[in-house]
């Protein structure tokens, strides 16, 4: 298996970084009349510049990364299509959040997260999930992205890991302190060169597979011949006797946590609902929608590679490079089949993997930047920071914040765990409570202060206990209710995580309503968004979208069902 780039890999990516880098300095420079005069919304949220297809486009370079192209190859390989339900779902998530969420965002003005828990409740609260958020972007999903992407770029070039961190790391600086604008746009090519490379890899993938069993050839017939010898890989709804079911609990993706998972991480994240609050509803929305629509694309680039590589390997193929430690190691699936590739491909493929981690660390370097500038050093060292001021701030906090995930990384054994369950396990602790915490603070005017503090808190705590709960309580009980199945590994009936979280959420939202009804009794009136039911109208266009959106989804979980 050939590990080093060649000449014509060079050359591919060489052009590639040329014209992400010269477009990006080229639409800087045309809108440095704006940035020199140091407008912060400009700068942090591009107002009112980026079109609805630099939006989707935007949405999803930042969305998809080495925890896509690693993680979920490799759960495809150990799992199968079911993983695609984080893609699928999330489709019909965007929907909902253009309709529902962004209008709430628009009509009360609110442009960072934590401004909207300060105008919705009060400085504590947006202050402490400002820390708190800060804490996650670099902790957890700058390391786990920045480590991930150069392990996968270090297994394709033949160069050392902490050489591939930093060259990443400073390409992803060099797109980032252009502003949201050059982000935005550069993102467009960004997804160009992440769909076409992606869809290259499974384009050999397929082709491998039929050329093995020789009875036919094309990516038609090796998809089929997939169906065939791994059929247990192609259902979305898992059963409890699955292996993966812990992490996939049967129709709980369609109607349990998943929407938790997946509401959260596209209506209540700074860095995704960043691209669509400086643009104007309609935009917006459209955005959204297209976004919705590459989504849909995505198992395509990121699900069938991981597949193939299982179909190939119980077959006899890549036994040897599976293996880490003495044991097959999914995540191995997509840069196998990566280093397959023929010269030229191979440089395509590595430029589409490089453009998904550059993307996604610009974008959550801006939101970084955008939250400790406007919500933490605004509000605490500086209230009288001038708008040039905040922007060099936020291209210093862009550049330390990098720095420090480049340092750290290496020292989290997020290799180990695994990036995709790596980031799930750990935004998973407060994912319920932040979305109880928001979704009562939109559509119900009652919620209190102390309510959405109990919920961020104490979310937090429930999730830790239903966690460690299987080690002091016999949940054996609950498998009837298939709620808790029996993990092999650690000998525990353990409460499936998606399900964990649908249960904190729930009890948060009780004890919110508790909470805020005690104090409303008490005279506590708290601060109610604006909200309007003309505003949740959509256009005509926007409506059709969605249906087919919708249609789709319907019809992939019906066929693989």
């Amino acid at each position: 298996m050939n590990n080093i780039l060649s000449t014509k890999d060079y050359i591919v990516f060489f052009i590639y970084f040329v014209i992400v880098a010269s477009y990006g300095l080229w639409v800087y420079y045309k809108k440095r009349t704006k940035l020199a005069g140091g407008e912060s919304k400009d700068y942090f949220l591009a107002e009112g510049s980026l079109t609805w297809w630099a939006i989707g486009a935007s949405l999803i370079a930042s969305n998809i990364s080495a925890e896509q192209f690693i993680g979920m190859s490799g759960s495809g390989f150990k799992m199968g299509l079911a993983i695609a339900t984080y893609e699928w779902m999330a489709a019909i998530t965007l929907i909902v959040v253009a309709v529902f969420f962004i209008p709430v965002y628009h009509k009360n003005k609110i442009f960072t997260m934590p401004q909207f828990l300060h105008q919705r409740y009060n400085g504590t609260v947006a202050m402490i999930m400002a820390v708190f958020w800060l804490a996650l972007y670099i902790v957890v999903n700058l390391t786990s992205i920045l480590y991930l992407g150069a392990l996968a770029v270090s297994s394709i070039s033949g160069l050392s890991i902490t050489f591939c961190m930093y060259a990443i790391a400073v390409f992803a600086i060099i797109i980032t302190l252009g502003g949201m604008k050059v982000i935005g746009y550069t993102d467009v090519i960004q997804v160009f060169f992440l769909i076409l490379g992606g869809l290259a890899t499974t384009y050999l993938a397929l082709n491998l597979v039929a050329d093995n069993y020789g009875d036919g050839q094309g990516v038609w017939y090796g998809y089929q011949v997939m169906t065939e010898k791994a059929s247990e890989h192609f259902h979305m709804i898992l059963e409890p006797d699955n292996e993966s079911y812990l992490d996939l609990p049967g129709l709980s993706v369609l109607i349990g946590g998943m929407w938790i998972v997946n509401l959260n991480y596209w209506g209540c994240n700074q860095y995704i609902t960043q691209r669509a609050l400086g643009a104007d509803l309609k935009t917006a929305r459209n955005g959204l929608l297209f976004a919705s629509f590459l989504k849909m694309l995505m198992p395509i680039i990121v699900v069938l590679p991981g597949i193939a590589a299982y179909v190939l390997w119980k077959d006899g193929h890549f036994q040897a490079e599976m293996l880490q430690g003495g044991e097959v190691n999914p995540d191995r699936a997509y840069p196998v089949l990566l280093n397959l590739l023929p010269a030229g491909l191979k440089g395509l493929s590595f430029a589409a993997l490089t453009a998904a981690v550059v993307a996604s660390l610009a974008g959550k370097a801006n939101s970084i930047a955008t939250i400790f500038s406007l919500d933490v050093y605004r509000k605490i060292f500086d209230k009288q920071a001038s708008e040039k001021k905040l922007v060099s701030v936020g291209k210093v906090t862009i550049v330390v914040s990098m720095l420090l995930a480049v340092i750290i990384a290496p020292h989290l054994g997020i290799d180990k765990k695994g990036g995709f369950q790596y980031i799930q396990e750990y935004t998973g602790f407060v994912s319920p409570g932040i979305f109880a915490m928001f979704i009562l603070g939109f559509f119900w005017k009652k919620t209190t202060s102390n309510a959405a503090l109990f919920a961020t808190i104490g979310g937090f705590f429930l999730s830790i206990l239903f966690k460690f709960l299987p080690q002091w309580v016999d949940l054996s009980f609950l498998s009837s209710t298939n709620f808790a199945v029996l993990n092999k590994a650690t000998g525990f009936y353990e409460i499936p995580f998606i399900d964990r979280m649908g249960f904190v959420f729930l009890i948060c939202v009780v004890g919110m309503f508790i909470i805020s009804k005690v104090e409303n009794a008490r005279g506590i009136v708290p601060n109610g968004l604006t909200i309007e039911t003309k505003m949740f109208k959509v256009h005509t266009g926007f409506l059709v979208g969605a249906l087919i959106v919708i249609m789709l989804t319907a019809a992939l979980y019906t066929l693989y069902w």
